[in-house]
C-alpha cells in the first residue's frame, strides 16, 4: 500500500488511520485485538488515540484506548510496524489538563506506560492552551523530542490564527514544529477547515488527519430522520446534519455509490483522501465487515465528475 508522508517528518503513514477512540467505549478488548490485526494485516499502519479516550464513559477515567493498544502491542509484537498517534491536553481530571511543560512532561509518561512502549511516533496537542505560552509548550515537546520519547508532533484542533503563531514560534525560537494538523474535516464539515486552515497547511508543508471523516456516522447514510438517531451511540451527535443540506449530500452519496457500486462511506471517505491536502482520514469500525468497508474505501478512485457532484452538494 502507498503511504504518505506526514508534513515534512519521516514518518509515513497509511491514507486511513484507525480511529481509537472506540476502545474501551464501543468495542472491548477482545473485538480491539481482532480489529488491530485485520487492519495491519490489510496494508496499514496508523493508529490515532488519545489520553482522554474514553473518559466520556461513565466508569471510565480516561486511558481505555491507550490501555488496549499498549495490550495488543505487547501480545502482538507488532510496535515496529505501527505508527502510533495519541494526544495530550483534554481533562484527565483535577488540574490535570492543558499544555504546561510540567504537565506535558507527566502526561507523557502516563501515556508511554499506557502503550507499553518507550516512544510516541505522534504526540499530538489535542487543543490549543491560551494559559500557556506557545514557547513553553514546544519547550516541553522538544525536550521529549531530544529525550527520544516522541518522534514527531503536531496539533488538533487549532485555528488558523493559533497554529500560525505556534508555528511562528517555533521557528523564531528554534523549537520542534507541528508537522501535522488534526481537524474536523468531512464532506459536511467543510468550511472551517477549507475557509482558512488547508491554506496554511499547504504553504507550512503540514500533514493532515481529518477526524470525524464520517460526520459520526451522518456520512455512511445510516441516519436519514429523525427515527433513526436511536440505532446508535452517536445518534443525538448526528441530529445537527438532518436537515436540507445533509439530505442533499446523502442523496449525493448514493447516486456515487450506485454509480461505483460502493457504499455512502466508502465514498465520503474516498472523497476525503483524493483531496490533495489530506494525508490521512481517521475512521472507526466495530466489527471485521466495518473495517472491510472501510479497506474497500481506500481502493476506490472517484472520477472528476463524481468529486465535482459531491463538492457542489455540499457546497457551504
Amino acid at each position: 500500500m502507498q503511504k504518505n508522508r506526514l508534513g515534512r517528518s519521516e514518518l509515513m503513514v497509511s491514507p486511513l488511520a484507525f480511529g481509537g477512540n472506540v476502545f474501551g467505549w464501543t468495542v472491548d478488548e477482545k473485538t480491539s485485538f481482532a480489529l488491530l490485526d485485520a487492519f495491519i494485516a490489510a496494508g496499514f499502519n496508523f493508529i490515532d488515540t488519545a489520553d482522554v479516550y474514553s473518559r466520556w464513559v461513565k466508569g471510565n477515567e480516561g486511558g481505555e484506548s491507550e490501555r488496549i493498544i499498549g495490550k495488543w502491542l505487547k501480545q502482538s509484537g507488532k510496535r515496529d510496524q505501527v505508527v502510533i498517534a495519541t494526544k495530550v491536553g483534554m481533562e484527565m481530571g483535577s488540574n490535570a489538563k492543558g499544555l504546561s511543560k510540567a504537565y506535558i512532561m507527566q502526561a507523557i509518561e502516563h501515556s508511554l506506560a499506557r502503550l507499553q512502549t518507550d516512544y510516541i511516533d505522534l504526540y499530538q496537542a489535542h487543543i490549543f492552551d491560551e494559559t500557556t505560552p506557545c514557547e513553553e509548550t514546544l519547550e516541553a515537546f522538544t525536550s521529549l523530542a531530544e529525550q527520544g520519547k516522541v518522534r514527531v508532533i503536531g496539533a488538533s484542533n487549532h485555528t488558523a490564527s493559533q497554529l500560525a503563531r505556534t508555528l511562528n514560534t517555533s521557528d523564531q525560537k528554534n523549537l520542534a514544529r507541528y508537522e501535522s494538523l488534526q481537524p474536523l474535516y468531512n464532506l459536511y464539515d467543510r468550511h472551517e477547515y477549507e475557509a482558512e486552515l488547508e491554506v496554511l497547511c499547504r504553504q507550512q508543508e503540514l500533514g493532515v488527519i481529518s477526524y470525524f471523516s464520517l460526520a459520526s456516522g451522518f456520512l455512511t447514510g445510516k441516519y436519514r430522520s429523525e427515527k433513526d438517531l436511536a440505532q446508535g451511540q452517536r445518534g443525538e451527535m448526528v441530529r445537527k446534519y438532518l436537515n436540507p443540506r445533509g439530505l442533499n449530500i446523502l442523496a449525493a452519496l448514493d447516486k456515487v455509490s450506485q454509480q461505483y457500486q460502493a457504499i455512502p462511506a466508502q465514498v465520503a471517505l474516498a472523497w476525503l483522501i483524493a483531496r490533495p491536502s489530506i494525508t490521512a482520514a481517521i475512521a472507526s469500525a466495530t466489527s471485521i465487515k466495518q473495517l472491510q468497508d472501510l479497506v474497500k474505501a481506500t481502493q476506490l478512485q472517484l472520477d472528476v465528475k463524481a468529486i465535482d457532484l459531491l463538492n457542489e452538494a455540499s457546497a457551504v
